[in-house]
């Protein structure tokens, strides 16, 4: 009972943290992939999906301060993607020439992107309603051609990121050809990344500037935090945590009392408090390892199972050392109770008896 409490606590922690480290890699892939090194956005933009449309003089303005060597549009939104069958689903439109290109395609070639040809991700081929390279599909009642497919590529929205050409994505979403959601800036090797920054906020009020960590955060802090997912998980990992250290208190406190007599004889033998102590601590310790050995193995299991589904658990090297670590202490905070029911043992019970 106590490998099985045990095996529960690390099973819900790596599920639950390995659901939360997915999120955040969702949310700022994106933004970890894209050519640059500064965002020039709408102001009050706090996400990648939900921007507005800048006017267009932000780039030309940019493009004047010191240290700048290209300012690079790039378009998202969301829009209905309408499959074969007439019904639709919302994606999100990605649109750039090189700034934000897909990643890890795998099959054709991204390079080769025809006038009206996208690149999607294979984990969405079903919802999508696509069958691989070749695949047509609608947006906004014009005709697209799946020309490559990625291979992990996951939307925190759950809606799919269609990636295509800048002309085709202002097409598509009726932007004008001087207008984008966002811009790009890449600054010159050696400049101050922060004092462009600045700069560019004194050229362009009414935006909002962010260098390439800035905005990566604000998205993590406005999907897990302003929405209430990241809370929801971080909440799911403690609740396994409190629930897991309760039954393995329980079990270890119940194994104490039935053996009661044995711990009574060695205190009537002389035995120290410190040795008695130390006992109880070995068999959670060793109580931990082995819980752990299976949770982590069952763990791994699941991860590898929910790898090519829309919400991923990301299992890391870091994640099951710190799953290792949290398993112990939470072994010998459950003996705790153990402990204390020994400490009261009068050695007499055993002539007693």
């Amino acid at each position: 009972m106590t490998l099985i409490g045990i095996l529960f606590a690390v099973v819900l922690l790596a599920v639950q943290l390995g659901l939360y480290l997915g999120a955040r890699k969702m949310i700022v892939d994106t933004i970890d992939h894209a050519n640059g090194d500064i965002w020039i956005a709408a102001y009050g933009s706090n996400s990648f999906e939900q921007a507005t449309i800048l006017h267009g003089r932000e780039r030309f303005a940019a493009l004047s301060v010191p240290g700048v060597t290209a300012v690079e549009p790039v378009v998202a939104s969301f829009a209905p993607w309408t499959r074969d069958d007439t019904s639709t689903t919302s994606v999100v439109v990605v649109g750039s020439d090189g700034t934000l290109p897909p990643w890890n395609v795998a099959e054709g070639s991204v390079s080769a992107l025809s006038p009206d040809g996208v690149a999607v991700d294979r984990t969405y081929a079903e919802t999508l309603g696509i069958s691989g390279v070749g695949s047509v599909a609608e947006i906004n009642g014009q005709r697209l051609r799946v020309d490559a497919l990625t291979e992990g590529i996951r939307s925190f929205t759950t809606s799919p990121y269609i990636f295509m050409s800048l002309a085709k994505a202002r097409e598509l979403l009726s932007v004008p050809s001087d207008q984008a959601t966002f811009y790009l800036v890449k600054v010159q090797p050696g400049v101050a990344v922060s004092g462009v920054k600045r700069a560019l906020e004194t050229k362009l009020p009414g935006t909002s500037i962010f260098t390439k960590a800035e905005f990566r955060q604000t998205n993590l802090d406005y999907w897990l935090f302003g929405t209430g997912a990241g809370v929801a998980l971080l909440g799911g990992a403690v609740l396994g945590l409190i629930i897991g250290t309760v039954v393995v208190a329980q079990t270890l406190y119940s194994s104490t009392k039935d053996h009661l007599a044995e711990f009574a004889t060695l205190r009537a033998l002389g035995s120290s408090s410190f040795y008695i102590h130390k006992v109880i601590l070995t068999q959670a310790t060793v109580s931990a390892f082995l819980g752990y050995a299976l949770g982590i193995a069952v763990s791994f299991a699941v991860a590898q199972a929910s790898l090519h589904t829309p919400m991923p658990i990301m299992l890391t090297p870091q994640l099951a050392a710190m799953l290792l670590v949290v398993t112990v202490v939470m072994c010998a905070v459950s003996a705790l109770s153990s402990i204390f029911k020994v400490t009261k043992i009068d050695p007499a019970m055993v002539f007693a008896r």
